[in-house]
């Protein structure tokens, strides 16, 4: 059985699976957090409390080093910055993580956390989003999100039943990476958990994808900056061949991902002809899939050694036919490209049945043949329902009527003051 621990209903100071202690939650947090922001950001708040602009590169750097090297949650600890300077950062500003609600161990060493953040003004619900970290012997990767729910209704996806909510801000983005960090014990002279599967590596997070809840690119400037903190060399220093964002074909906005991210692309596929992939992937029907294929094609340091991955979910009688197979050589003609075949994972209520494992494996033959690599994605996490296409929240959006009313009653309750 899966191990699962309901993290919100202990007292703060229990211990977690992880066997370190939770943080109070962040629901009445009123100060500005510092996670997230770029460095310029960081500067413009630092000089806000009265930091002289002599120093504010410096205290950056300083505040760079401790949130991201370091996994600071604390000013106090921070040893190399003068106690009045970190009382006047306490009192302005937070490190504080998200609330986690729900943590899963699956029986593969999956792990899935429930992360709640806290509403951001009058009117509006905290929202609960989904990471999920898989772990292999030399390798850990992380898969987070970058929306609450979704605003695409891909057919087979379990998260695009959960209609979107709102972006995830770029602090919220970067968090679900801290997050698992403080739970793998993956900072400086941190702990390994002793529950599950850990790679026995450096970074127990060598790898981050953006294939949780949502559609990235339309959430463009909050991942663009929290892509950018991950990859800082002086912080949470991933390489940005070990980011890979997915997305379904906005096609616009492709060029400027690579232009102003760098991070490898990842395409959800799933079809070959444009009249199934309306239907399994409804984005095609604005974005069709020669329009998709020639936004790969240029897309920004393509190369043999930047390969764009293709996904392609396996559906029974649907999209697995050797003939499906061959188009999808055809398409992909030119393009430098890996094709992960992905099992197709169920959830409750889905229409869709998973190829048979020979199906699978004859139109991975053909993918192969053709010289392409042609990985078959083992599902991990199932137990959890932590695999892929199955990430969903209970948030739900609240009707604008309701947030004015909540905002006129906040109002009125301060003027009674």
């Amino acid at each position: 059985m899966p191990a699962t621990l309901d993290i919100a209903r202990q007292n703060a100071n229990a211990p977690t699976l992880a066997g370190a202690p939770v943080a109070d939650a962040a629901a009445a947090e009123t100060r500005r957090s510092l996670v997230g922001l770029t460095r310029a950001a960081l500067g413009e708040a630092l000089a806000q409390i009265g930091v002289p602009e002599r120093q504010v590169r410096m205290r950056v750097s300083q505040l760079w080093s401790w949130i991201y090297s370091h996994g600071a949650t604390d000013f106090a600890v921070m040893t190399d910055i003068g106690k009045d300077l970190r009382t006047r950062l306490d009192a302005a500003f937070s490190l504080a993580r998200p609330d986690i609600v729900v943590e899963q161990v699956s029986t593969d060493g999956t792990r899935k956390w429930l992360l709640r953040f806290p509403s951001r003004g009058a009117g509006e619900a905290p929202v609960d989003v989904e990471a999920v970290y898989i772990p292999e012997h030399d390798r850990g990767t992380l898969c987070i999100s970058s929306q609450v729910g979704c605003t695409l209704t891909c057919t087979f996806c379990h998260t695009g039943t959960q209609p979107w909510v709102r972006n995830l801000t770029a602090e919220e983005i970067v968090a679900q990476i801290l997050v698992a960090r403080d739970r793998l014990g993956d900072w400086p002279g941190a702990a390994r958990p002793q529950n599950g599967f850990v790679p026995d590596a450096e970074r127990a997070i060598s790898n981050v994808v953006l294939m949780g809840m949502g559609e990235p690119l339309y959430n463009f400037d909050n991942v663009r900056d929290a892509v950018q903190i991950a990859a800082d060399g002086e912080g949470l220093s991933l390489s940005r061949r070990r980011i890979t964002l997915s997305t379904s074909g906005v096609v616009p906005l492709i060029p400027r991902a690579g232009e102003e991210m760098g991070v490898m692309l990842a395409i959800s596929l799933h079809a070959v002809r444009d009249d199934l992939r309306n239907e399994l992937v409804p984005l095609n029907r604005k974005y069709p899939i020669a329009a998709l294929l020639d936004a790969c094609r240029a897309y920004p340091g393509l190369s043999n050694a930047r390969r764009i991955t293709f996904e392609y979910v396996m559906l029974k009688g649907v999209n697995d036919s050797l003939r499906d197979a061959r188009e999808l050589v055809r398409l992909l003609k030119g393009i430098p490209a890996k094709i992960n075949l992905i099992p197709f994972n169920p959830w409750p209520g889905s229409a869709y049945e998973c190829s048979d494992w020979e199906t699978i494996e004859a139109f991975a033959d053909v993918v192969n043949r053709a010289g392409y690599a042609s990985p078959v994605r083992t599902p991990r996490g199932r137990d959890i329902m932590a695999a892929c296409g199955q990430l969903k929240s209970e948030s739900e959006r609240i009707p604008a009527w309701k947030r004015r009313g909540a905002e006129v009653a906040g109002s009125q309750a301060e003027e009674a003051r």
